[in-house]
């Protein structure tokens, strides 16, 4: 059409253009194939495709309980506890906001100042080891919700300076490959596993006494109330499951099978609609003080919940919580390094950005940063880690190129509060299947670990399995990287000690491991500030040379140009979050 080609041809010209380098604004590194009404489109895909966070985040997150407290002599952990469950009630209306607000803040600001079309939100995995492990159900955790964020909110901090001083690469490499894909494969079962159960998923599997789980699916009133179990009698009866299961899980699916953007928020509002009329055995809002609550903010449709019980709640005094605190910060830590540094060099490979010399994409220190603030700031907000989505390869797959798809993606965001209602409403026999289904999508890295050596595979297969097992992310990798440590060190020794007689049959399949660095540990710009560079902020490369393509050394930059063209089925994958660039992108 006529006027959308003018159109972009002056947001191109304009100022605008020349800032997001859009493709006709002359700017010596404008990225091919950049045009404004493409960004935009390629915004709202990218919504479209991770706008399921909102309502699953504040599901898992408020099953902590927040700043709610529990009894410590209550026998079912306050399951039962009208007064209780009103007050999470609450707080998961307090999370809609804030995980939303938290998401568009953070993405449009990554769109604004790193200039890529990359978005940002509380990560799938994290939230879930907030949650279940570090808070615990209902405050049954290790340190209280307060302490939690405060843990979190030191990691943003440490995050930026790990950042600043270029660690946070070095870390990223410093763990061994197999470990860091079996990291992914094991939050995926993990996710999986709270999909199943009943707090924050469709109710298909509980914790029983004479084996460590089994089938549920009952409906939740008839749990025995001292073992917590389903009869056999109501085993597999409970309408909400199959809904789940069918219109959640199925249906999803088949849309995500044939390409449909947006298939998971499809799934989800189905299950949604079908649970909000009253009269049904599927409703969401029973007729008790806890429905009738629900229900009269359901009805609201549109208003702004602003978040009353989590704002700056920190708790700075963590004497008393020393070992576990440690733990869960340095968890949060090293799973978010690999989380962000994966997702965004996967997408930014697929949007043509790295820099195959380097390793390294244009502006990926302010990215870092971006994401850095975003998780101390979201904690201010209640909320745990945000990472960057592999989602965003939705958008990319769309065309966008530039921070344009981002900013839009963040202003959906901001859009997105106002529909709190909406978003505290959807029940989680609508999200569980999600979890499944993401699950089922971060363990196809399986096939990428090195199974065919021992030293690689034991301790891939400990991290995958202790996840869900022990419902911990970090048990999970303390058993991966001390496994790997004593197999691996303890054959370096023997060969060692027997001057090199002994030896592993097969060692040559073993994995290739370095910590070492290209170009050293320290970032460029700290390298040119110790040279004694003054504008030791500006890249070496002059306008000219970026022109033609070429670095000063004669080495090639990845720019524009060299975007790589992605076939149609392969767009279509990404765009459905039904397939993502290496799962070793989510971890």
């Amino acid at each position: 059409m006529g006027w959308i080609h003018n159109a972009n041809a002056a947001v191109a010209r304009s100022v605008v253009g020349r800032y997001f380098r859009l493709e006709g604004s002359g700017h010596p590194r404008a990225r091919k194939g950049s045009y404004f009404f493409t960004e935009i489109r390629a915004g709202l895909a990218t919504f479209f495709a991770m706008a399921y966070i909102i309502s699953v985040n504040s599901t898992i997150v408020s099953d902590s309980g927040g700043t709610c407290v529990c009894p410590i002599d209550s026998p079912d952990l306050c399951v039962t506890d009208s007064a209780y469950l009103l007050c999470k009630q609450d707080i998961r209306r307090d999370l809609v906001t804030a995980t939303a607000a938290i998401s568009a803040l953070t993405t449009f600001c990554m769109g604004l100042f790193a200039n890529m079309p990359i978005a940002l939100a509380p990560g799938m995995g994290l939230n879930a080891y907030f949650a279940y492990t570090v808070v615990g159900f209902h405050g049954s955790g290790l340190v209280p919700y307060q302490v939690a964020l405060t843990a979190v909110f030191v990691e943003g901090f440490v995050f930026v300076g790990l950042t600043l001083i270029g660690l946070r690469q070095w870390l990223a490499r410093a763990i061994p490959a197999s470990i860091k894909l079996a990291t992914g494969v094991g939050i995926g079962l993990y996710l999986t596993l709270i999909g199943l159960t009943y707090s924050a998923g469709i109710g298909a599997v509980q914790g029983a006494s004479a084996t460590p789980m089994e089938l549920a699916g009952c409906h939740p009133g008839s749990l025995d109330p001292e073992t917590g179990l389903c009869p056999s009698s109501d085993k597999m009866r409970n309408p909400t499951m199959w809904i789940g299961i069918f219109c959640g899980g199925f249906f999803t699916v088949f849309l995500m099978m044939f390409r449909v953007k947006g298939a998971i928020i499809a799934g989800i509002l189905l299950v949604s609609i079908i649970s909000w009329p009253r009269p049904t055995p599927v409703t969401y809002f029973p007729h008790t003080e806890l429905g009738d609550s629900a229900f009269d903010f359901f009805k609201q449709v549109v208003a702004f919940r602003p978040i009353k019980n989590i704002l700056v709640v920190q708790r700075w005094n963590v004497s008393e919580y020393g070992a576990q605190f440690g733990l869960a910060f340095i968890t949060f830590l090293y799973v978010d390094i690999l989380d962000c540094t994966g997702t965004l060099y996967s997408m930014a490979r697929f949007a043509g950005a790295i820099d195959e010399k380097t390793q390294d994409f244009e502006g990926s220190a302010v990215a870092y940063l971006v994401d850095a603030f975003g998780i101390s700031i979201g904690s201010l907000m209640g909320v745990p880690p945000v990472t960057a989505f592999i989602e965003s390869g939705a958008g990319i797959s769309e065309g966008g190129a530039t921070g344009l798809t981002a900013m839009t993606t963040g202003l959906c965001f901001f859009i997105s509060i106002f529909f709190a209602p909406i978003f505290a409403s959807i029940p989680p026999w609508a999200t569980g299947c999600t979890l499944i289904i993401v699950g089922a999508l971060m363990a196809k890295a399986v096939t990428e670990i090195n199974w065919r050596y021992l030293g690689d595979a034991i301790p891939a297969f400990l991290t995958i399995a202790m996840m869900p097992f022990t419902y911990s992310i970090a048990y999970g990798l303390i058993s991966g990287i001390m496994s790997y440590i004593i197999l691996n060190g303890g054959v370096w020794v023997i060969e060692k000690v027997s001057g090199g007689r002994i030896k592993v049959p097969e060692k040559e399949l073993k994995e290739p491991w370095t910590y070492k660095l290209e170009g050293g540990i320290l970032p460029p710009w700290m390298v040119r500030a110790a040279h004694g560079k003054k504008d030791f902020w500006k890249r070496p490369e002059d306008e000219e040379s970026y022109a033609s393509g070429r670095t000063l050394d004669g080495a090639e930059v990845a720019h524009a140009e060299k975007r790589p063209e992605v076939s149609g089925g392969e767009k279509n994958d990404r765009s459905s979050g039904s397939s993502v660039e290496g799962h070793d992108a989510r971890l």
